[in-house]
């Protein structure tokens, strides 16, 4: 039994889904109507760069999103692979909206019009170098929560990715993570500071939840053919109008991706397919359970080689 998992915000490359775009002229044109509904060349910064418009978020969700729907639809069209035979369908963060249009409860045109609405938010949810993130190594959560509990007088910082067995990521204004941090350093916590450009999934993202709710409420979803794993509740969910309500949620709720994993693995899943830039996704699942059979597809020697189960 697999699922098919889609990576979130961190696993963009310059020429990401390059040989798709260069094979299939469906790509092309996935490419040409992302431009056109964003009305902005993001096909030139996947391709070309720079690095820096690159990672701006609001041009890093549409971009991976883009790139893994794109791969997902040759995966799909010139494999041996039946995608319908998904157990179920999962995606980090952003990755859960390419989960949702490739398990059709999305189309096309809305999942890269919410992502652009998204992105714009959460980079203007908090003012640029005010907020950031800090991975935590070698920690179970519970230690961390009651580190940040007992401290909370002296910082405020919120857990905002259950990542694998050993890393877990922390959100708070730069003030808050700085203080963090020199905690961690005392108790010889081993940690990394990332580079992004706003404190995502805490209640510091109010502002962009308040401003997506009305976006995602009107916006029609259908019922995904197979079952979505919610980052908000780590458990399949496949009703559109709660996953309507989870995607509100999820922007400042913090990502459960190992309860995901563990959850799915107690459901009978024991292979995980990653498609989209990069290896991130299977690098975490290696550490939450190395029993498990692992395929990332991000290049077209990939396809041509997934089997069926």
């Amino acid at each position: 039994m697999f699922s098919i998992i889609f990576p979130g915000q961190g696993s963009q490359i310059i020429g990401m889904a390059r040989e798709f775009y260069d094979n299939f002229g469906y790509v092309k044109d996935y490419f040409k109507q992302a431009d056109e509904i964003l009305n902005k060349k993001l096909s030139k910064i996947i391709l070309e760069g720079p690095k820096e418009s690159l990672d701006l978020t609001e041009n890093t969700q549409p971009s991976i999103f883009l790139a893994s729907f794109s791969i997902f639809k040759v995966l799909e069209r010139e494999s041996k692979l039946n995608v319908k035979n998904a157990k179920y369908y999962a995606g980090h963060s952003l990755g859960e909206y390419s989960a949702l249009c490739c398990a059709e409860s999305l189309d096309f045109t809305q999942t890269i019009e919410l992502l652009k609405f998204r992105g714009r938010a959460m980079q203007n949810a908090v003012p640029k170098g005010e907020g950031g993130m800090i991975a935590v190594l070698g920690q179970e959560i519970n230690n961390l929560n009651k580190l940040i509990k007992d401290n909370n007088n002296n910082f405020q910082c919120y857990i905002a990715n259950d990542n694998s067995i050993g890393q877990i990521v922390v959100s708070g204004k730069l003030n808050s993570i700085k203080k963090f941090g020199e905690e961690l350093k005392k108790r010889n916590i081993k940690f990394v500071e990332l580079s992004v450009s706003a404190p995502f999934h805490c209640p510091l993202m109010k502002k962009a939840t308040e401003e997506m709710k009305s976006k995602i409420l009107n916006t029609k979803f259908k019922n995904p053919f197979s079952s979505i794993i919610s980052n908000v509740t780590a458990k399949p969910e496949n009703n559109s109008e709660r996953i309507k309500e989870l995607l509100i949620e999820q922007i400042e709720k913090p990502v459960r991706w190992r309860e995901s994993v563990e959850n799915m693995r107690g459901l009978g899943v024991n292979r995980f397919i990653e498609v989209g830039p990069g290896k991130v996704l299977s690098g975490l699942i290696k550490r939450i359970d190395r029993n498990v059979i692992l395929n990332q597809v991000n290049n077209l020697e990939d396809v041509k080689n997934i089997i069926n189960d």
